[in-house]
């Protein structure tokens, strides 16, 4: 599937919108350059989730746990893969503990992130030629390629 979002309001819409669809033990990753809108995606999918806490880049501490702010529906584990540098990492993390009750949405874990799940939603970000990635908030359109793996996604209208 394809998609044209036009700004980052629109991002997070998407990303409430796709959290409508979302269920615990569900894995998202994420992919794009610097500044694409992989963490604006991700605050529009903790806003659809209803969970606690700013959702921000996890860069610095790697992952970030949001609980449901009402208790009944999944929390939101944020990962910032970036700077793991393989398989060993990843496990170090101890994912596995909360994948089944919470959306797990992985920045920059192609490569890497693929064995937590054999279900999972990827969604590719790209950003027009010659924007500046410097400037992260640059509001212009985004190009969306996303694609399902597994029989989870079969039949769900994203």
């Amino acid at each position: 599937m394809e998609l044209t979002i036009a700004t980052s309001e629109d991002m997070r819409e998407f990303g409430r919108r796709l959290a409508a669809q979302l269920r615990p033990g569900d894995l998202v990753l994420l992919h794009g350059g610097l500044g694409a809108g992989k963490t604006t995606l991700t605050k529009g999918i903790g806003e659809g989730l209803a969970v606690t806490g700013t959702v921000a880049s996890p860069t610095f501490v790697i992952a970030r746990t949001h609980r449901s702010a009402d208790g009944a529906g999944p929390g939101l584990v944020h990962v910032d893969a970036y700077r793991l540098s393989g398989l060993d990492e990843l496990d170090a993390l101890d994912l596995d503990a909360s994948l089944e009750d919470s959306v797990t949405v992985v920045e920059w874990g192609e490569g890497i992130a693929e064995v937590l799940a054999e279900d999972r939603l990827e969604i590719a970000i790209e950003r027009p030629r010659g924007a500046d990635a410097g400037d992260p908030m640059g509001d212009e359109p985004r190009h969306l390629s996303i694609t399902t793996h597994g029989p989870r996604w079969d039949g769900v209208e994203l």
